[in-house]
């Protein structure tokens, strides 16, 4: 490192650790994990709800009436064992027609399932072992995580380009990139695998509490890995989901304490 970034580079830490400090460190329910949080639940269940809102107009809602009176008796199982988490929470569960084999969270605790992923899950048991991962990347507050890193990744960014400044062109060019793919490899992509993991281990929690045997979030990823040959494929420092077996794998390790919960859950 040259002496004339070292400036800017510890200006760039006291920000980031000013801004932890003042407004970032929450804890994550279920798992106890400190995360930085910069975003505001009005905030951030506000930007949930218009991109929710948008989609709705985009991508066609299922008139399956069987497919969502499943989705929506899961769902309000799975949101009533989160409600202590999400006290706030405006919840609701669209099916989308879509062959994609999906499902996905917006800030504030809207979840959209594709009618693609509903073979796979196959029984109440499957979707609740998707619809709780869902639902945890709300309560965990995993979307204004990542809006907050990214607010950091562009704090970090600006204080470069005012390091260098007074570098030649190609210099600045070469830093920039390497800049870049530091913070996506090194920051935001393990961090995403991470919400993924966290996001499966409370899910366990979830459905196990709304008197699903967690047991079956084992048999849905079996079933997810033979229908979408996700497997182990491609380089697993670029995917932003675990590979998949490793996936099942680290079910497995969580299904004690999972099973303990869902012996005492409500019949």
């Amino acid at each position: 490192m040259t002496k004339s970034l070292i400036p800017w580079v510890a200006l760039f830490a006291v920000c980031s650790a000013g801004l932890f400090a003042f407004n970032g460190c929450s804890t994550v329910p279920i798992t106890g994990r400190q995360q930085l949080n910069l975003i505001s639940p009005g905030q951030e269940m506000q930007l949930g709800l218009s991109s929710f809102e948008q989609m709705k107009k985009e991508v066609p809602v299922s008139r399956d009436a069987a497919a969502n009176a499943l989705v929506q008796r899961v769902g309000q199982r799975i949101a009533a064992a989160a409600a202590n988490h999400l006290p706030n929470a405006q919840w609701e569960f669209v099916v989308f027609q879509s062959k994609e084999a999906n499902a996905f969270c917006l800030p504030g605790g809207k979840i959209g399932v594709y009618t693609g992923i509903l073979p796979i899950t196959k029984d109440e048991a499957g979707l609740a072992t998707v619809l709780g991962h869902e639902v945890a990347h709300a309560s965990a507050h995993h979307g204004a995580e990542r809006m907050s890193e990214a607010l950091l990744a562009n704090l970090g960014g600006q204080l470069l380009g005012i390091g260098l400044s007074k570098s030649d062109p190609k210099t600045q060019a070469a830093m920039a990139t390497v800049y870049g793919l530091g913070s996506q490899l090194g920051v935001a992509l393990p961090h995403s695998r991470n919400n993924e993991s966290e996001a499966d281990a409370m899910g366990l929690i979830y459905m196990a509490r709304a008197g699903y045997n967690p047991e079956a979030a084992v048999a849905f990823w079996e079933r997810f890995a033979e229908a979408t040959r996700a497997g182990d494929t491609g380089l697993w420092f670029l995917r932003t989901h675990p590979v998949t077996t490793d996936r099942i794998q680290h079910i497995k390790e969580l299904l004690p304490r999972a099973k303990a919960e869902f012996k005492s859950a409500p019949r």
